[in-house]
């Protein structure tokens, strides 16, 4: 299981772009950060998720 934002998921073996796509997130529009480390966006597409990993996905919003 990989903590996501703060709730246990089962994604291990999926990228991290897998997941993000799955989950309607707009790559241009996150950070993500992976085990305390924050993760080029160029990595996300070679970056697969295992047990014990703990990820944080946030998002930008605009604003006015």
């Amino acid at each position: 299981m990989i903590k996501i934002n703060g709730t246990e998921q089962d994604f291990a073996g999926k990228t991290v772009a897998d997941y993000l796509a799955e989950n309607g997130y707009d790559i241009k529009r996150v950070a993500v950060e992976l085990n305390e480390d924050i993760l080029p966006k160029s990595q996300y597409e070679d970056t697969f998720l295992k047990d014990g990993d703990v990820m944080e996905v946030v998002s930008f919003v605009g604003g006015g």
